[in-house]
């Protein structure tokens, strides 16, 4: 990677003389020289947090716009969807963990600088834009945000798929490049947030700031897993508190299947899924069901 590239990957606030603290994600990882923080997609750099995984593409693919998911923005369409590696939450159930639960040495990756991803996408046919997704795209903050920006330049639109765990700095910085995102509302308890290692306060913020901005497309997802979080009372809560941003906000309900460390769990049965639906449906305009 060439030295431009590594420095436009590094933004840092500095504790003392020699702990860095992250200011992407609320975890707010005070890390030594040479220690990566709890994402395993930033490191402590000369006295900096540094982007590790800048630029190192683990996936790209020509997704559906529908497979985001998305809904209601461009449907039909086709993107360019990109991930690398790393993880700010540790979810038991998460369906991309070869990569998302990844470090540098544990999957294989090629570098690939903001521009030449932008030309890729604007030479794919039928891509309207690129994806950022896979793994948890806000871990590598700066290459969203240079991707972003250049993609935009070149007419093309941004997608993010994302857990919703980032501090409002970096997302504020980017929101205006983003044209469409799904969060995944992983619950709607704290007591749930513990599980899987994030804050919901957090997410939530997310949230309302990207249903405020006039220029972003917004979609909401919960994967529904039995015993954890198919409680209706939960749903109606989540539902609900949507509502009080915008009841028109598509909100998928989306079935789980056994996966990662939850391999011996039952899937999401379709009558509860269905159910859980309709709970929503009291509050919200548009309710759709995923993975059935």
């Amino acid at each position: 990677m060439d030295e431009d590239c590594r420095n436009r990957g590094r933004e840092s606030i500095r504790a003392d003389e020699s702990r860095t603290v992250c200011p992407v994600c609320p975890h707010a990882c005070s890390l030594s020289e040479g220690q990566r923080g709890l994402c395993r997609a930033r490191i402590a750099q000369s006295g900096e947090v540094a982007s590790e995984n800048y630029g190192r593409l683990t996936s790209i693919a020509l997704d559906p716009i529908e497979k985001k998911p998305l809904a209601r923005f461009r449907p039909g369409a086709f993107v360019t969807s990109v991930g690398s590696y790393g993880c700010n939450l540790h979810c038991p159930f998460c369906q991309n963990a070869s990569i998302a639960c990844a470090g540098l040495d544990d999957v294989r990756w090629r570098f690939v600088a903001p521009e030449a991803l932008v030309d890729l996408a604007v030479r794919t046919r039928g891509s309207i834009g690129i994806a950022y997704t896979y793994n948890e795209p806000f871990v590598g903050f700066e290459y969203l945000r240079d991707t972003a920006r250049l993609a935009h330049d070149a007419g093309l639109a941004n997608v993010v798929v994302t857990n919703g765990m980032v501090n409002e700095g970096p997302l504020r910085e980017v929101l205006s490049l983003i044209d469409a995102a799904n969060v995944d509302l992983k619950g709607f308890s704290q007591r749930f947030y513990d599980i899987v290692g994030g804050d919901l306060e957090t997410v939530e913020r997310t949230i309302r700031l990207m249903a405020a901005c006039p220029t972003c497309h917004l979609e909401v997802t919960t994967l529904v897993i039995p015993g954890m979080n198919d409680d209706e009372r939960e749903i109606e809560e989540a539902a609900a508190w949507l509502a009080s941003i915008d009841p028109s906000i598509p909100y998928h309900l989306t079935r789980f299947f056994p996966c990662h460390r939850m391999a011996d769990k039952q899937p999401t049965p379709l009558e509860a899924l269905r159910s859980l639906a309709t709970v929503a449906r009291r509050h919200l305009d548009d309710v759709l069901l995923g993975n059935c």
